[in-house]
C-alpha cells in the first residue's frame, strides 16, 4: 500500500445531523476517488474515534496515513485539539506515519464555489440582484478564524459576514445592515460543513430578524468539498518530500 490512507477526521456533534453529512462528504470522497482508502474519524461525541481509526489503519497494512480535519477554520480544534489526538495515536502505532493535512477550509475557493451554488439553489436567479448575503459562521475567539471569514465575505456582492458567538457583528446586525445598504431581500449563506445546533441558531436568528430570509443548505456533501477533502490529502503527500516530514511514530 504506497499511497497513504485519507483519514477524515470531523470534530463530532451530538446532533446525528452532522455525523451523517460527515459520512455523505467521506463517501463523495471515496467515490471520486477509486482505490483510495478513505474513512472517516471523530475527535468527541461520535464514533469512531480517531485513534481506533489510525489503529485500524495500521492493522491494514498502511505505513503511512494523511489526517484530514474537516474543518473550516484554524481555531483552536485545528491548532491543538487535532495535533495533540494524532500525536497521543502515534505513539501506539510504531509503525505507521502519520501527516497532518492544512484545514478545508485553509485554501477556500472551491469551499466558496460550492457555497456558491447552494446559494444560487436557494435564491433566484431574478432576486439576486437585489439580495443581500449574510455569510455565517460559527465564531471563535481565534481573531484570525473571524477575519478569514470576514475577508470571504468581502469578496461577495453585496455580502456581510455574521457569527453565531464569539464575535461580531451578529446575524441580526448584519441583516440590519445589509437592508440599510439597500438589500431587498436576505439570504443566509452558512459557513458550515453541516447542520447543528449552532446553525440551528443561526437561522433561527435570521428569520427572527427576517420572517422573509432565505437560508441555504450548509457545504455538507457538495462534490467541490469533497474534491477539497482529496486535495488536502494529494498536497500533504506532495509537500512530504521525505519520509521525515511525517509524524514518526516509531
Amino acid at each position: 500500500m504506497s499511497e497513504p490512507a485519507l483519514v477524515a477526521v470531523a470534530h463530532g456533534s451530538r446532533d446525528g445531523r452532522s455525523a451523517a453529512t460527515m459520512h455523505r462528504l467521506v463517501r463523495e470522497a471515496a467515490a471520486q476517488a477509486p482505490g483510495l482508502d478513505v474513512r472517516l474519524s471523530f475527535l468527541d461525541f461520535n464514533a469512531p474515534r480517531l485513534p481506533d481509526v489510525l489503529h485500524a489503519v495500521a492493522a491494514d497494512g498502511h505505513r503511512r496515513a494523511v489526517v484530514v480535519p474537516l474543518l473550516l477554520g484554524t481555531a483552536f480544534h485545528a491548532r491543538v485539539d487535532v495535533p495533540a489526538a494524532v500525536e497521543a495515536a502515534s505513539t501506539r502505532l510504531p509503525r505507521l506515519d502519520v501527516a497532518v493535512s492544512p484545514v478545508l477550509g485553509a485554501e477556500p475557493a472551491a469551499l466558496l464555489a460550492a457555497a456558491r451554488a447552494r446559494l444560487a439553489a436557494a435564491v433566484t436567479a431574478a432576486d439576486a440582484p437585489r439580495t443581500g448575503v449574510v455569510l455565517a459562521a460559527a465564531g471563535s475567539s481565534h481573531a484570525a478564524a473571524n477575519d478569514a471569514v470576514s475577508a470571504l465575505a468581502a469578496g461577495l456582492p453585496r455580502a456581510s459576514a455574521a457569527f453565531a458567538t464569539s464575535a461580531g457583528p451578529t446575524v441580526p446586525e448584519a441583516i440590519s445592515r445589509l437592508r440599510d445598504g439597500g438589500a431587498r431581500r436576505i439570504a443566509v449563506l452558512p459557513w458550515f460543513l453541516a447542520p447543528g445546533r449552532l446553525l440551528d441558531r443561526v437561522r433561527d436568528q435570521a428569520l427572527a430578524a427576517d420572517p422573509t430570509a432565505v437560508v441555504a443548505e450548509p457545504l455538507g456533501d457538495h462534490p467541490l468539498v469533497a474534491a477539497t477533502l482529496l486535495a488536502r490529502h494529494g498536497v500533504t503527500i506532495h509537500a512530504s518530500v521525505t519520509p521525515s516530514a511525517f509524524v514518526d511514530a516509531g
